[in-house]
């Protein structure tokens, strides 16, 4: 029978730490510990509870069913802990915790950028983990405390999260800047009907509109390429086609290669972003600090 009384709660930061990670030396870069000290951490939680916890495989540590069973309460207790004992106050400048975010990809290029730039001059020694949304229910994660703070668009959150707008932005056309039409400060509907498109697989932005626009003047829009956002700037720069992608999303790709913006001749639809967190966090100090540094960094950039 567990001693309760003499268990080491340290045990279950790490047991949590390589369910995330599902491999020692992450593990022990996450916790700053080295490979043996948590292997030497889980050989003693594991003889404490009389389970193997973890296998080896290739893929990485694999959970046996107790773990799966202990995971879900486990970092529920942890996350609360670490609420309850942070301080009232947080002073960015003596601070030293890890903010984990999710973004969706529009937020990956629109608003983390500048705000990572806010973060390292405000608060040196606080680090900001950028998770993509994925395949991940964003609801679910916030409420496991998986993550601190979503980066997508409005979701209806119920009573148990708040969900606040942080910025609506609208679409351009971006080129190469070595384009035949790069001089013209404004391409007609004809001209983009002409000119191939490369279109995004990945960002979940809607583009028909592009498609309705052209045909309401009997054009059709041909499409090149079919991409993931990463991946457009290495295929639209040096084309001869064009793209058509949220305004905050051109102005990053522009910080770092040959591209021109021109507005659309038309009417685009707005692409709104929010902020998704859970109500448990609405009054904790440090978290206050991360929205009200997001929403600064989106104002200023």
């Amino acid at each position: 029978m567990t001693n309760w009384n003499t268990f080491d709660l340290n045990l279950l930061v790490v047991f949590d730490a390589v369910m995330q990670e599902k491999n020692l030396t992450r593990t022990g870069q996450r916790l700053g510990l080295t490979q043996s000290a948590v292997s030497h951490a889980l050989a003693r939680l594991r003889h404490m509870l009389k389970d193997e916890l973890f296998v080896r495989t290739p893929e990485g540590m694999l959970p046996t069913p107790r773990a799966e069973r202990m995971f879900g309460p486990i970092h529920q207790a942890l996350q609360e802990m670490r609420v309850v004992l942070e301080a009232d106050e947080f002073d960015p400048t003596e601070a030293s915790r890890t903010f984990t975010i999710s973004a969706n990809n529009y937020a990956a290029r629109a608003v983390i950028p500048a705000f990572v730039r806010r973060v390292a001059v405000l608060a040196p020694s606080v680090v900001v983990e950028v998770r993509p949304t994925g395949m991940l229910h964003t609801l679910d994660q916030l409420d496991a405390g998986a993550v601190e703070l979503a980066l997508e668009a409005l979701t209806a959150g119920g009573e148990r999260f708040k969900c606040v707008g942080l910025l609506e932005d609208d679409y351009v056309l971006i080129l190469s800047s070595d384009h035949p039409a790069a001089s013209e400060p404004m391409l007609s509907i004809e001209h983009i009907g002409g000119l191939p498109h490369i279109t995004i697989t990945s960002s979940g932005d809607d583009t028909q509109f592009v498609d309705d626009a052209l045909a309401e003047h009997g054009l059709a829009r041909h499409v090149w390429a079919r991409v993931p956002l990463h991946s457009l700037l290495s295929v639209l720069v040096g084309s001869r086609a064009l793209a058509v992608v949220p305004r905050r999303v051109a102005a990053d790709f522009m910080t770092t290669s040959p591209l021109i913006i021109r507005p659309l001749p038309f009417v685009s639809p707005r692409v709104s972003l929010s902020m998704i967190w859970h109500r448990r966090l609405d009054h904790h100090a440090a978290h206050r600090w991360l929205r009200a540094t997001l929403r600064a960094s989106v104002k200023e950039s």
